[in-house]
């Protein structure tokens, strides 16, 4: 037997249900996936976006289509699958609306930056902003141009400055691609993207996030070289004024970190000191960051020339190294403890601290950090890693500082067996950029003409020995440095290990000896 049928105004009741049903599915489904995503929970994300799309599908409307299918794109690319969100963004872009709609130029921008794209990336993370600032959104705003900072210093960019067979040449002395692109970063544009963020975000009333933009960049601004003292000291007070607005003790210990790197960078090693002071307190409970505070501390202290109250940072930061297992960090403060003693006038101690240093760097092995004169290499900064080669210079550099100690204790024979054992770390180098080819040239030069100036006063120790004025005349020989060494002084120039901190500034003063110890600083790029 048949149904009745139903009347024409039940059924369209029945219909407006459904689709009521459906769409609080959606809803339902997406404020889910958008809680896993800020859970940190991006599987999650995923299969709730999934389902999301899946209910839009029966409700016929292609404006929700491409919400979810938005939607699943972006948790995509937060999942780690760029390719396939930005397969699901291009597909379901609204026509020429797409260029006015920021979130969907941020997250194309994301997914071509995860891909390596940084040229596309850039692009787009500049126009997301520019539309992000029409609609007045400051935080969103200085959330794309903190990205596009980060892109630009990745970016190949030429400069125009560079004769056309510039790359060719670089590549004809064995540097790699990567370090070519490293020379091409477009740093002006980064610096730029990041201070625009800080403005945003200040008019935006986010303050600790207008610090941590300032703080990159100050970093970048050193890094780059292409401003004057007085515009990074600007923006690295600019900086430090927003401070108290930043509330997380681990955001501010790492910014105090940063911005006392940079201030060592460019010399001023009393605000540098000031500022690492600064972090002590914040970073007081997380090991990791203290020992850093405590390295960069240690060698700030060092620079300025108060090597009294360096030692006891020295020593603790050695010891918080030590417990982490880090050996390469625990052997730069070991270093720079030895310089400390030094100077202070305590050369066994200082050359027992320099064969723990050396000890340490041999003992990282493929595990190596980057102590390479005053900064990072070109490709350690691209990569964001240390490279066993930069860690070979610093071993050579700390044997021929021992090897300094065991000349002013007269023990000539070991100081010859330490400028062999630098010379042998530095055939050691494989050259792959260019900061690593002027370093290795310079180092291996000073080295030879000391190894040959030990062994004339060996020879001359052995042929005066018998005679009746040899206290004296080895006396007198000792007492006057072979050429290249004078009495140590302290080296403004700076070891810096990353990021951010993450930075290439060479800050050697031409009027300071070549045997004048270099102090050893620990980079906040790497905080991890």
């Amino acid at each position: 037997m048949a149904s009745e049928a139903s009347p024409p105004g039940e059924q369209v009741k029945r219909s407006s249900r459904r689709q009521q049903k459906k769409t609080g599915e959606v809803e339902d489904r997406t404020w889910a996936g958008h809680r896993a995503l800020q859970a940190g929970r991006p599987q999650d994300a995923l299969r709730y976006f999934k389902q999301a799309l899946q209910a839009a599908t029966q409700l016929q409307d292609s404006r929700v289509l491409r919400a979810c299918s938005f939607n699943l794109g972006a948790a995509y690319v937060e999942a780690g699958r760029p390719g396939t969100g930005l397969d699901l963004l291009r597909r379901n872009r609204p026509g020429p609306k797409a260029e006015r709609l920021p979130d969907l130029q941020f997250n194309t921008a994301l997914a071509h930056n995860a891909l390596g794209q940084y040229q596309e990336a850039a692009a787009h993370f500049l126009r997301a902003a520019q539309l992000y600032r029409s609609q007045g959104d400051g935080g969103s705003e200085g959330d794309a141009c903190m990205e596009l900072g980060r892109c630009c210093s990745r970016t190949q960019v030429r400069t125009g400055t560079e004769p056309p067979e510039y790359q060719d040449w670089v590549l004809s002395r064995c540097f790699s691609r990567c370090f070519v692109s490293c020379l091409l970063q477009d740093w002006p544009q980064a610096v730029q993207s990041f201070l625009r963020a800080a403005e945003s975000y200040k008019m935006a009333s986010m303050l600790d996030s207008a610090a941590a933009a300032l703080k990159e960049a100050g970093s970048h601004l050193v890094q780059s070289d292409l401003s004057n003292h007085d515009d990074i000291s600007r923006v690295l007070t600019e900086c430090l004024s927003l401070s108290s607005s930043v509330s997380d003790s681990s955001i501010l210990g790492e910014l105090y970190l940063s911005v006392g790197v940079a201030y060592c960078r460019i010399r001023c090693f009393q605000e540098a000191v000031s500022c690492l002071r600064r972090a002590l307190e914040p970073a007081a409970h997380r090991p990791r960051l203290l020992a850093k505070v405590q390295h960069n501390l240690g060698a700030a202290l060092n620079a300025a020339g108060d090597f009294s109250s360096a030692v006891a940072h020295h020593r603790l930061a050695a010891r918080l190294y030590g417990s982490q297992g880090c050996r390469g960090d625990q052997a730069r403060c070991f270093s720079n403890l030895a310089i400390a003693c030094s100077h202070l006038g305590d050369e066994q101690e200082a050359a027992e601290s320099f064969i723990l240093a050396l000890q340490g760097f041999r003992d990282t092995g493929t595990k190596r950090r980057c102590a390479n004169k005053g900064y990072m290499c070109n490709l350690c900064l691209l990569r964001r890693t240390r490279c066993a080669t930069c860690d070979r210079l610093a071993e050579a550099q700390v044997c021929e500082h021992l090897a300094e100690c065991y000349l002013r204790q007269k023990k000539l024979q070991k100081a010859v067996e330490l400028y062999k054992q630098a010379l042998s770390a530095l055939s050691h180098c494989k050259v792959e950029n260019l900061s690593h080819l002027e370093e290795a040239e310079g180092v291996q030069d000073r080295l030879v003409e000391r190894l040959t100036a030990a062994l004339q006063l060996s020879l001359t120790a052995t042929q005066v020995r018998n005679s009746p004025a040899a206290p004296l005349i080895l006396t007198l020989i000792l007492g006057h440095a072979p050429t290249g060494h004078t009495h140590i002084r302290p080296s403004p120039t700076a070891h810096l290990v990353t990021r951010t901190s993450g930075e290439c500034l060479d800050q050697r003063n031409p009027e300071l000896s070549a045997a004048s110890h270099s102090v050893s600083f620990l980079n906040s790029g790497s905080l991890t």
